[in-house]
């Protein structure tokens, strides 16, 4: 199926979910030479692991922080022979290879559209396979590596210096993200992102978004990680748990709830915990100083 990389492209069809601005300056020090430790730790991490059946993907040993998705068990940088660029190694490890025997059609179909998406702001799928062994099925897929890390690393880093987000710099952010979520809710039928947290969008030197780290609930039912992170409950609509059959507006909530955290640069969570109450929530929503931004989330 063709598809165009322009948020008016017809989409794909599709089942299932489908689960920075400017680069902050900074002070280069002289380099030192590195240590024979160091050259050593390096060699390490470079290492091939595995290759993929094809042979086209290698495998390193030096992980990818990804662990604030639900649904992606392991992630290790990877190198595609063929175009000479680095990409993620992603794996998902179902509890019992009878649960993925029992899913194996309805999985290869939504990796197979997840595929086919082609969007600007949406990290790019290249391949996926099975590997099911006789006490265990992985499910391995590559994607596109976002060096410069998540929004919620840069929103992190962005705190130490500011209060507030630049406003212009938000509409942005929102406009990008936005764009994605209607090419994959224009999709018949719709894709549901349902996963979407600022630890789930990326974000580029040249201040690109992409929303990437889909854990489609196809496989995330059954796989070894849990999807209750307290610190991300808040992004999820309270009718997502209980609902059996949810529709695109809980990537609506979720992206309010984005949009709130980018133009605060962090919802307080409550003391030790890491549980955000509603509470917390009222207050981000008071210290916005934009009246338009307010008036988004004014409940009557």
């Amino acid at each position: 199926m063709d598809t165009k990389s322009e948020s008016t492209a017809s989409p794909p069809t599709g089942q299932g979910v489908s689960s920075v601005s400017p680069p902050v300056s900074t002070v280069t020090q002289p380099a030192l030479p590195a240590t024979e430790d160091e050259e050593e730790e390096s060699e390490d991490e470079s290492e091939i692991l595995e290759e993929s059946p094809c042979g086209r993907w290698q495998k390193r040993r030096e992980e990818v922080n990804q662990r604030n998705v639900p649904g992606i068990d392991n992630a290790y940088l990877a190198m595609d022979t063929e175009e000479g660029v680095e990409v993620v190694w992603n794996e998902v490890m179902f509890s019992e290879r009878k649960n993925f025997k029992l899913q194996e059609e309805k999985v290869k179909a939504v990796f197979d559209n997840l595929i086919q998406l082609e969007h600007v702001n949406i990290v790019k799928f290249h391949k996926y396979w099975a590997d099911v062994k006789e006490n265990r099925a992985r499910v391995i897929f590559i994607t596109e590596y976002m060096s410069s890390g998540s929004l919620k690393q840069f929103l992190k880093k962005t705190k130490k210096n500011h209060k507030t987000m630049n406003e212009k710099a938000w509409k942005r952010w929102c406009t990008q993200i936005l764009s994605a979520l209607s090419y994959l809710h224009s999709c018949e039928p719709a894709i549901i992102h349902g996963n979407l947290t600022c630890d789930t969008i990326f974000i580029q030197h040249n201040g690109l978004i992409k929303i990437g780290s889909v854990a489609p609930d196809t496989i995330n039912n059954h796989v070894k990680t849990c999807r209750e992170e307290q610190k991300s409950l808040h992004f999820f609509a309270p009718e997502y748990a209980a609902v059996a059959n949810v529709t695109t507006a809980v990537d609506i909530y979720s992206f309010g709830m984005c949009a709130l955290e980018m133009a605060v640069l962090e919802i307080q969570s409550n003391g030790e915990s890491s549980y955000v109450s509603q509470e917390a929530i009222n207050n981000a929503i008071q210290s916005l100083e934009d009246p338009l931004m307010k008036k988004i989330y004014k409940t009557n």
